[in-house]
């Protein structure tokens, strides 16, 4: 049934708008042109209403039945990434230094997709809520939707996403019973000390040794036998030591770390064996620090029945699946309402040798456009019984 839904007229439309979307693309907290274009297909399929500037730049729009039922949401992203494109195709972006390198445009589509079959298959109960979501890759758009009070008039009942996944063949639905993808969050640390000339540095404290002594100290936490549940990884990204100025001892400098944890709990301690390290070397060296976390991203933990109900999905459109092991390293900031709500983030393979999500040869693959919309009606289907 939902084969002779899509037409080739359909597909066109969709992969157009999926190529202006990936020649255009916006970064996080700046998606106004991306929501406009959205927002223009999607009144001519008549939802029955339509939120605009939602957590930012973020759109939902409704389709709702005649009797009351569950809502069910399903959500995408509106950001692109700021890397440069260095694929050389026609629809190539023209923006500089962005792109829609992790197949956001695709996810998009995907949703424009599944409303062009509601606008025809519309629910008789419940409603289908389509989320389109700003800053996802800056970690904060989710929080934001969900604090914004435009949201209450859609609180869904479940939620589900599709991620694109490079280094999987194409179509092959990737599911897990638990969690998806990593807890993460940035971790800046300002040291300061004080400066002096470079010829006197016993008239001032550089804060280099002790920072050095952090870093080296950082990878001996990971070490502790027995301590965390799971995985853990701490990734120095940036180091920053006073200015290049050869006649002064610098006073301040600043370490930037990325956090990873597979479990919530995992990175809560995490972080207090970290701060509590820095602490002893800022004392012993008579050091004075602050502390700030930014973009954080908490687990994405699936539910497992909205699991098993995409792998109905996926069995019924006769595509091959796998339920991953361990979660995936890479955070999405999808956990934030699969917190609040029952849901499940899950994976599309986009292709074996598929460039890795962020590589600037990166380019979402169109075939999957018919496959994700599938999925989704199967999913409204089987929850909302039409």
């Amino acid at each position: 049934m939902i084969n002779n839904m899509i037409n080739n007229t359909i597909l066109k439309q969709l992969v157009d708008l999926r190529k202006i979307l990936h020649q255009h693309p916006e970064l996080s907290n700046n998606e106004i042109k991306t929501s406009i274009r959205i927002t223009s297909f999607l009144r001519k399929l008549k939802p029955n209403r339509i939120a605009y500037d939602v957590g930012g730049n973020g759109l939902i729009a409704e389709f709702k039945g005649k009797e009351p039922g569950p809502t069910l949401m399903f959500r995408c992203e509106l950001d692109a990434l700021p890397i440069a494109e260095k694929n050389e195709i026609a629809h190539k972006s023209i923006i500089l230094n962005a792109g829609h390198l992790c197949g956001h445009d695709g996810h998009m589509v995907m949703l424009v997709g599944l409303a062009y079959l509601l606008s025809e298959y519309r629910p008789q109960n419940g409603s289908v809520v389509l989320l389109f979501q700003p800053s996802e890759e800056d970690g904060k758009g989710a929080e934001r939707v969900l604090n914004d009070p435009l949201f209450k008039d859609f609180e869904p009942d479940y939620i589900f996403a599709i991620h694109n996944l490079p280094g999987y063949s194409l179509h092959k639905v990737v599911l897990s019973k638990g969690n998806f993808a990593a807890a993460s969050t940035g971790m800046r640390v300002q040291i300061t000390g004080k400066s002096s000339h470079a010829a006197e540095p016993e008239k001032g404290n550089n804060p280099g040794f002790g920072m050095a002594q952090m870093i080296i100290a950082f990878q001996d936490i990971l070490k502790i036998k027995n301590y965390f549940r799971d995985y853990n990884l701490i990734t120095p990204i940036h180091v920053r030591l006073g200015n290049i100025a050869y006649g002064t001892t610098p006073g301040e400098g600043v370490i930037h770390l990325t956090l990873r944890s597979f479990e919530d709990t995992d990175m809560e301690m995490l972080k207090q064996e970290l701060e509590g390290l820095i602490k002893t070397i800022c004392i012993r060296e008579n050091l004075t620090y602050i502390i700030k976390y930014e973009e954080v991203f908490p687990s994405t933990v699936n539910d497992p029945e909205c699991s098993r109900i995409i792998e109905k999905s996926a069995i019924k459109e006769d595509l091959p699946l796998i339920y991953i092991n361990e979660p995936f390293k890479w955070s999405e900031d999808f956990g934030h309402f699969t917190a609040q709500y029952p849901g499940a983030l899950f994976g599309l393979g986009s292709g074996i040798d598929q460039p890795a999500l962020h590589n600037p040869n990166f380019d979402f693959p169109d075939t999957l456009i018919t496959t994700g919309v599938k999925l989704y009606m199967n999913i409204c289907q089987q929850i909302l019984n039409f």
